[in-house]
């Protein structure tokens, strides 16, 4: 059984309210809204083995959601997209970072 760390999508120290930057008509909306409910990360899930053993993980499907609208945007660097989670606001409400 996979462990994945636990993502607050509402952090306390923000003064914003992380999922009302995804708005409606956007592709970042339609991709959050896609991963979380039509598909199917069960397959990622069977690979992972920290189960009982090692750190937990990130959840695949915030990191599919981040990859994905790096891509969009032309960001292919990992190094740019640590960046972009850090600092820019859609990154940080798909991430919850």
């Amino acid at each position: 059984m996979a462990r994945y760390k636990v993502i607050d999508t509402s952090p306390r120290f923000l003064a914003v309210d992380l999922k009302r930057q995804l708005l409606p008509g956007t592709f970042e909306f339609a991709e959050d809204w896609l991963v979380d409910h039509q598909l199917d990360l069960s397959g990622f899930d069977a690979r992972y083995r920290n189960g009982l053993s090692g750190a937990s993980a990130y959840p695949p499907g915030i990191l599919l959601k981040v990859i994905l609208v790096a891509y969009s945007r032309g960001i292919v660097s990992s190094r740019e997209i640590v960046a972009a989670c850090r600092d820019y606001i859609t990154f940080i409400a798909l991430s919850g970072a």
